[in-house]
Parts: structure tokens; sequence; C-alpha cells
């Protein structure tokens, strides 16, 4: 599932291996054993990888099977969150 993971978000970002690699800080073919199911990111790189995709823990090893997306609202004023939030209820409202 993990392997998985990684290659759907990294492929949905549009990257290759290697620019995933430079963007983690590790090699090319750490990336490519990753999305082959031959070796596991260390906990501090899976850490990493969600942080990155913006997704959780959860979500990438499998325990969740919907993406729940992380959204850094640190830089938005209150009133931004606000409006991002009615966006949300809408959709919802909507679907």
């Amino acid at each position: 599932m993990l392997n998985e993971r990684i290659k759907d978000l990294r492929c949905a970002m549009k990257l290759n291996q290697t620019e995933l690699a430079e963007k983690l800080n590790v090699s090319k073919q750490t990336v490519s054993n990753w999305e082959n199911n031959n070796i596991l990111p260390s906990v501090d790189t899976l850490i990493k990888v969600a942080g990155f995709f913006s997704v959780s823990i959860d979500y990438l090893i499998g325990m969740e099977n919907r993406r729940n997306d992380i959204l850094d609202t640190s830089a938005l004023t209150e009133e931004e969150i606000q409006d991002i939030q009615k966006v949300i209820n809408h959709i919802r409202k909507n679907r």
C-alpha cells in the first residue's frame, strides 16, 4: 500500500523519481526501492514524505482510504480560513 501511495502521489505532482528524491534528500534508488516495495522508509523519512505530500501518515500506510490533505493555514488570516471553510461546506452540500 505505501509503495502505491508514494508512486500515485509522486505522479499526481508530475515528479519523476529523481525529482522526488532531491526534494526529500534521498537517492533516486531509495525512491525506486520504496515504490517497488523493496524497502520501507524510516519513521523520520515517512514523516518527511507525509509532510511533502501534505497527507497523513495513516493515509500513506493505508490505514485511511481517504486522502485527508493537511492544510497549512498558518499564513492565512482568520477571514481567509473562514472563506475556505465556506467553499468546503458548499462543495459538501452540493454533492
